[in-house]
């Protein structure tokens, strides 16, 4: 029988014990961890889900666990988190996988693959599919464990200075993408570029980038996009989900007293529900601003999302192909993925077409 990774009955146990019972907490020791964002602070959401963990942690240990949290840059690049974690430098980060696929690209299953699984299949791969212990596995290579620590949900398809009528008004756009879904785009023409959240204002501002997503329309109408590029796409293709992550060096894991891991796997879980919880709540607000201020919202043409799927299939299939990481996650993962489609299929979508397309006057 399959088992939850992520917590137990005797998870929660210990870490109810530790909140009753300061004496308890008392005898544990002091520990004071540093976190490195990936993320800058100004997004409050996103860079959020570090916050609620660190808060959390102290909270159920008595403050005696406390893990201080820095913002993209301030320790580390955003992107050299991973690193800082491997070496030591920090205990741990909240990231993003994808972030890291220059590495290898079994990096990306951590957070998303392009036409890949949304928020609960993600969920159900990593807590009850096997996902999380083939990744555990993998960055066991990179001396980090990982705990699912936040989703965005299905991502926006970006912002961009002109329409883009078809496969044709890709060729030769430099747009600002992340992670596998930039793989794609160079497939169709389009040259991507990898900027961390606080940079990208600035990159489409001089005109080095002519487009750039991000997540949705509460976090882009913060960074002010819509500005510059006004007309906004639809779906992220590349991001039906984005899973972050807390990454943590083993040996300072292993290192922990058993409740204050138990603490640290709770407080993941808790962030990885708030953050979804939390944008569904913004984004819906933020896109009807984003309408006022005259923003022109566009879903992309039908040839794009064929020719996007074709590309990145292809792409999994020549990585799996030769990349035995990668393999060894891309096969029950599309496994996974193909069993998960057609039971949504049957009653969630079914049902969500009924009522979208049939909305109560």
């Amino acid at each position: 029988m399959k088992r939850r990774l992520f917590i137990n009955q005797s998870t929660v146990g210990v870490a109810a014990t530790v909140l009753a019972s300061p004496a308890i907490a008392q005898s544990l020791p002091e520990v004071r961890w540093r976190c490195a964002s990936s993320f800058p602070k100004s997004l409050d959401t996103i860079y959020g889900g570090g916050d609620v963990i660190a808060k959390r942690v102290a909270a159920l240990t008595d403050s005696k666990f406390k893990i201080s949290l820095f913002g993209a840059g301030e320790l580390m690049p955003a992107f050299g988190t991973v690193d800082g974690v491997q070496q030591g430098t920090v205990e741990c980060t909240h990231t993003a996988g994808y972030y890291f696929v220059g590495k290898n690209k079994a990096f990306a299953f951590d957070t998303t693959l392009p036409f890949g699984l949304n928020q609960r299949m993600q969920n159900a791969w990593m807590y009850w599919g096997g996902g999380l212990k083939l990744q555990r596995e993998f960055l066991s290579d990179y001396n980090i464990i990982s705990f699912p620590a936040g989703n965005t949900g299905t991502q926006m398809g970006g912002w961009f200075r002109k329409p883009i009528k078809g496969l044709a008004d890709l060729k030769g756009l430099k747009m600002r993408i992340a992670g596998l879904g930039g793989e794609v785009l160079s497939r169709l023409g389009g040259i991507p570029q990898q900027i961390a959240g606080g940079d990208i204002y600035p990159a489409l501002e001089r005109g080095v980038i002519d487009a750039a997503e991000w997540v949705g329309p509460y976090d882009d109408e913060k960074l002010g996009f819509y500005k510059i590029a006004p007309n906004y796409y639809y779906p992220g293709w590349w991001e039906a989900c984005s899973m972050y992550s807390m990454y943590v060096n083993t040996k300072e894991w292993e290192k922990l007293p058993k409740a204050y891991q138990s603490a640290l796997e709770v407080a993941c879980y808790e962030a990885n529900s708030d953050m979804m919880a939390e944008y569904d709540y913004k984004n819906s607000e933020a896109l009807g601003r984003l309408l006022k201020n005259g923003v022109k919202l566009f879903g992309y043409s039908q040839d794009i999302m064929k020719a996007a799927q074709e590309a990145a299939f292809d792409l999994y299939a020549e990585e799996a192909a030769k990349n035995p990481a990668f393999k060894k996650i891309y096969e029950p993962w599309k496994k996974f993925r193909t069993e998960q489609f057609s039971w949504s299929r049957v009653a969630e979508q079914s049902l969500a077409i009924f009522m979208l397309n049939n909305p109560v006057k």
